[in-house]
């Protein structure tokens, strides 16, 4: 090998060396890892950027039953989950869930958080959207996103349904996000209330 390829090898060997050694922390900075479940801090969904405003685990009694993360537009970093403001909610799971027991689940959180009147109301369009839930097994990931004039629950990247009322977003998101969460310190942390 001449004198000159042997020079040029330590330098690319060492840039090289460099750059796997700053790899792992670059991919870190873009994501968060959440008992094995990453999230991107920046993902672009219909041509709308979003920007995580927090992250967090929800465990059911002594299990870990789904990692998650809230996001919104770069723009607006200011939480405000129950406006009209396009937001994103994904849901990953570590444990096999029945798409009737989502259903159901749903329909009780909404009902809970509404009141009968309001529930009865919102009922026709709560269930076209329950009806499109499939069962998961560990790993699924669920996303919720209102980009400002649609609603769209997509499964693993796959959209499942997609309507238009501004209504059922706030009731689905209140779920979680609300004033009256599943959990609160998971609704803290998805806010970024750390």
């Amino acid at each position: 090998m001449p004198l000159l390829c042997r020079h040029m090898l330590v330098p690319l060997a060492l840039a090289l060396a460099s750059w796997v050694a700053l790899a792992p922390t670059a991919y870190a900075a873009d994501t968060v890892d959440v008992k094995g479940a990453r999230f991107e801090t920046q993902l672009e969904s219909e041509g709308q950027a979003y920007q995580m405003i927090g992250h967090g685990l929800f465990r059911y009694m002594i299990w870990n039953a789904y990692a998650g993360a809230y996001y919104q537009p770069s723009d607006q970093p200011e939480a405000a989950p129950l406006s009209d403001v396009p937001r994103r909610l994904e849901l990953e799971y570590f444990h096999a869930i029945e798409a009737d027991d989502f259903a159901g689940v749903t329909r009780d959180s909404v009902r809970e958080r509404l009141g009968d009147a309001a529930y009865r109301e919102l009922l026709p369009t709560l269930n076209a959207f329950t009806r499109a839930y499939q069962s998961v097994e560990p790993g699924d990931r669920y996303a919720l996103t209102w980009n400002g004039d649609a609603l769209t629950l997509a499964l693993n990247g796959q959209r499942v349904y997609e309507g238009d009322d501004p209504q059922l977003a706030r009731a689905l998101f209140a779920i979680w996000l609300g004033d009256q969460p599943l959990k609160e310190s998971f609704r803290n942390d998805l806010l970024g209330r750390r």
